[in-house]
């Protein structure tokens, strides 16, 4: 466990990965923040109403911002610094740890619903 919190706090410790999350939240959340102050100084309505409606949705507990986030930051990473082999390193064995852990809850579940099938077979009987 420690060894899995320690790959975690490097990989995004990354320089490279913090500018690609730096870039990725300006994208996605930034901007609103820097309307919604530009127009509260400048007393600029629609500025202060479209920042402030998007700021709305952001907090949201259905509001999917910090997956998108994350994500557009890994596709910044892989545009920007196609070469850096070690964070894309560590990205794909997080993918394919988290495929492994959804494969085996499937099978898991696949097998609780046949047993009780298989139990209610049983006592049909």
């Amino acid at each position: 466990m420690k060894q899995k919190i320690k790959t975690v706090i490097f990989f995004f410790a990354n320089p490279r990965l913090l500018l690609c999350l730096a870039l990725a939240w300006l994208i996605t959340n930034g901007w609103s923040y820097i309307l919604l102050g530009i127009g509260t100084w400048l007393d600029i309505g629609w500025m202060t109403v479209v920042a402030g409606a998007y700021l709305t949705f952001l907090w949201l507990p259905i509001s999917p911002e910090k997956l998108v986030t994350i994500v557009l930051a890994i596709v910044l990473l892989r545009i920007l610094f196609p070469r850096d082999e070690k964070t894309l390193a560590v990205l794909r064995g997080m993918y394919e740890g988290t495929k492994a852990a959804v494969r085996r809850k499937k099978q898991s579940r696949a097998e609780k619903k046949r047993q009780k099938h298989e139990a209610s077979e049983t006592q049909n009987e």
